[in-house]
């Protein structure tokens, strides 16, 4: 999550809970019934945080599991890319010392 949307989620939930027990308190019912209305939001507003924190966490780890096998990705193409480099050189160089070897016995001959 961006750090402006955690922002704004904890806004909408901070207005909600207030919200709601300004609402529950204003209400006419007995202060028994109230303490329950209030305690019920309570264990609502708790549920849907603990639901919200779950949903984030799992995005999270989705996430920065995407992003290693893309990382992972990447430097296995990057070695494979190296290696046949690599490859190459040798295959030049092996070239080239044998060129020198023709030349040196040419060399010697004379």
């Amino acid at each position: 999550m961006t750090r402006n949307s955690e922002n704004t989620l904890l806004a909408l939930l901070t207005g909600a809970a207030i919200g709601a027990g300004i609402g529950i308190l204003y209400a006419p019912d007995k202060g028994t019934e109230t303490r329950r209305k209030i305690k019920q939001k309570a264990e609502d507003l708790e549920h849907d945080i603990a639901n919200r924190v779950s949903h984030a966490k799992q995005e999270l780890t989705k996430t920065v599991n995407d992003k290693k096998d893309e990382f992972e990705q990447t430097l296995d193409d990057t070695i494979s890319n190296m290696s046949g480099k690599a490859d190459d050189i040798i295959s030049a160089l092996e070239t080239k010392l044998e060129d020198l070897k023709k030349k040196n016995v040419h060399l010697q001959r004379n």
